[in-house]
């Protein structure tokens, strides 16, 4: 049901004309009426009509990128490379360029939201949404009813290295992390290891956990137990923190796992500052395969996810020059590189 001025002024409980002010912003009107109208704007989700419509012509070629991290290379990547898309000639309107505008999220679900509300007022012609969401109920409910409003507004909406989400009209290409996960740890067993220790990303995020599950799942069909795990953020400073906590519980650790390549180096460093050496002592293994990793000392061994090329098929499918794959999601591989950062344990 669209909502319409008169529902926002009656949630507010002022006049319309009073509504029309405030969003207007074209008459003077008090600092708490206007909170009060705009707090009802956004409980109901309105998204203004009639003079907005001069505004909705000239901005229907803007296209939302939302990302968690964009100093990480893993939503860098992606970003530029649907940017790259967005931006072709030819790629908009009447042969014109499409506006693409990165909005960096930090990792909060509310800044997610936000950037979403704003995009929505803004009638963005579609909407990238990458990285890890958090596992949270009401986030999630949030998430898809945002999504549903603006896929009944005309905006296309696509996932790109996110799990699929139901309820949502959005094409998704989700990553599999699992097998990644699961063959890293294949590979570490095959080699002779069986006291692995792993450096995991945040416990509230889908990426996470369904790393860990791929990584169980090897360990257990091989029977081999878990060794300890230690949760933090996806940046270096969290993978060298977890090495004193992972010796602290296993000191015989023969190989660490790491969240992504980035925690992967500060696994290295703090391991090296301990004078032990890799893969002599402890192997070391990433994922993503991020463009440093082949250039690490040792190249780090990881799990490589085709970020360049997810990233451009988001941005097409954005603009509608590639049709979204018929049978409904799509599960992007993930392919074991094996480098120097692993060798046999010692024996």
């Amino acid at each position: 049901m669209t909502v319409t001025l008169a529902d926002v002024a009656a949630r507010a409980r002022v006049s319309p004309a009073t509504v029309s002010r405030v969003l207007n912003g074209n008459y003077p009107v008090a600092a708490a009426t206007r909170e009060r109208v705009m707090r009802a704007v956004d409980e109901l989700d309105y998204v203004p009509n009639g003079p907005a419509s001069s505004l909705a012509a000239a901005t229907s070629d803007l296209v939302g990128i939302l990302v968690n991290d964009i100093a990480d290379p893993f939503f860098g990547i992606m970003a530029g490379a649907a940017q790259g898309a967005i931006g072709a000639p030819g790629a908009g309107r009447a042969g014109g360029e499409k506006l693409a505008v990165v909005c960096n999220t930090g990792g909060d679900p509310e800044r997610e939201l936000t950037y979403l509300t704003l995009l929505q007022r803004q009638r963005a012609a579609a909407v990238i949404l990458t990285g890890s969401p958090v596992e949270d109920p009401g986030y999630r409910a949030a998430v898809t009813a945002k999504l549903a409003r603006l896929g009944e507004a005309g905006t296309r909406v696509v996932l790109c290295g996110r799990p699929p989400l139901d309820g949502a009209a959005a094409t998704t290409l989700a990553f599999d992390n699992r097998t990644g996960a699961r063959r890293l740890a294949e590979h570490l067993l095959e080699l002779g290891h069986r006291r692995i220790g792993y450096v995991a990303g945040p416990a509230d995020r889908t990426t996470t956990r369904h790393r860990l599950e791929g990584h169980r799942a090897a360990l257990a069909a091989a029977g081999v137990a878990e060794g300890p795990v230690a949760h933090g953020g996806y940046d270096r400073a969290s993978g060298h923190a977890a090495v004193a906590r992972l010796l602290a519980e296993d000191p015989g650790l023969t190989a660490v796992v790491a969240a992504n390549d980035t925690v992967a180096l500060g696994v290295c460093a703090a391991l090296r500052e301990r004078g032990l050496g890799i893969p002599d002592d402890v192997s070391v293994a990433g994922f993503d395969d991020l463009p440093f990793s082949v250039d690490a000392a040792p190249a780090l061994t990881t799990v490589r996810l085709p970020l360049h090329e997810a990233g451009a098929r988001a941005g097409r499918l954005a603009l509608g020059t590639e049709d979204p794959a018929a049978d409904g999601p799509v599960t992007i591989p993930a392919e074991l590189v094996v480098r120097n950062s692993t060798a046999a344990p010692r024996s």
